[in-house]
């Protein structure tokens, strides 16, 4: 309420001072401003020896993948010119692409440093025929380099892999390609058993996937390719559970044992392809009289002797039974 009063009480005063403001002299001085900069515009396109300075990204390419240079390749070049103010105000307007630096061309032949004329042909390429250089930096690019050693390796997966509710991961994650190249000095890929990609977490995976994944950088050591794609299946899974006797081996002739309970659930995930194959007696729950028979306390750890390749995390309710032995009657 306290605002809307503020506000009626300056309306009146606003309406006032807005209708009495001179917006014909306010126009007429925006014309004049206007026709003053078109005119400055004007003078500035036919004036000559405008100068300019502007900043061009370098890419290198075709680089060996055998080699590093000696040393550090400059990520851009800084160049004067001077043309028109036409041809000056189109370079200021004009978007600059990078300028390409063929490693392997400008190579050829032993010439190891980057400067003079072909330097120069170079720049041009990014400017206007008629604008004239006044002068760049840096004035040359080493790009002399030395041979590295390498070796073979094959890629490691660091990372997390989860899945969507009632999916898992159907085997092991692969590899696209499953080895690269690393390029080093002996010394450090002695050091290496292994292309180790970037931690990353791959979450909620509802089917097979195939995803771009890098390899970690270690100093000194190029790798190629340093990106690989991993090859993560996921299948729908379902969970099943059945009730399985517990037997046991290599039992006295004159002993009989009972476990309380006599039959323990088995818990696990299977493909909905394999769910209707897999049977009770497909798995087993057998207890060595031998590894027990001394146990002080009366219990025994219950351990799955035999299951289907199929099956994927199985767990046993209970996880341990008690027991008791009776003497075999003779008759």
């Amino acid at each position: 309420m306290e605002v809307r009063a503020i506000i009626k009480k300056w309306q009146p005063g606003m309406k006032a001072f807005f209708s009495t403001f001179p917006w014909k002299n306010v126009l007429a001085l925006l014309f004049f401003l206007v026709l003053a900069f078109i005119f400055w515009l004007m003078l500035f396109f036919q004036k000559e020896n405008v100068e300019g300075t502007y900043r061009i990204p370098l890419k290198y390419t075709n680089i060996p993948d055998d080699v590093v240079f000696d040393n550090p390749l400059p990520p851009f070049l800084e160049v004067s010119v001077a043309d028109n103010g036409a041809q000056i105000f189109r370079l200021d307007m004009r978007k600059r692409d990078s300028l390409e630096i063929n490693v392997t061309e400008i190579t050829e032949g032993g010439n190891k440093v980057l400067q003079g004329n072909q330097y120069e042909q170079l720049i041009r390429s990014q400017l206007f025929p008629g604008t004239n250089i006044r002068g760049y930096y840096p004035m040359s690019i080493s790009l002399a380099t030395s041979k590295l050693q390498r070796k073979e390796l094959p890629v490691v997966f660091d990372g997390e892999i989860t899945t969507s509710r009632a999916n898992l991961v159907a085997d092991s994650a692969t590899f696209i390609p499953e080895v690269v190249m690393a390029y080093g000095s002996q010394q450090s890929l002695d050091k290496l058993k292994g292309a180790v990609t970037e931690y990353t977490v791959f979450k909620n995976l509802k089917a097979t996937s195939q995803l771009p994944i890098r390899i970690n950088n270690v100093g000194g050591v190029k790798f190629v390719p340093s990106q690989v794609d991993i090859y993560i299946p996921i299948q729908e899974y379902t969970e099943r559970t059945f009730e399985v006797p517990i037997t046991v081996t290599h039992m006295p002739a004159r002993l009989d044992v009972k476990f309380f309970p006599s039959r323990a659930n088995v818990t696990f995930s299977v493909t909905l392809e394999a769910y209707r194959k897999i049977v009770p007696e497909d798995f087993s729950i057998e207890l060595d009289y031998r590894k027990f028979h001394s146990n002080e306390d009366g219990r025994v750890e219950l351990e799955l002797t035999d299951r289907p390749s199929s099956v994927i995390n199985p767990r046993i309710s209970p996880a341990s039974v008690e027991f008791l032995f009776e003497s075999k009657t003779e008759r």
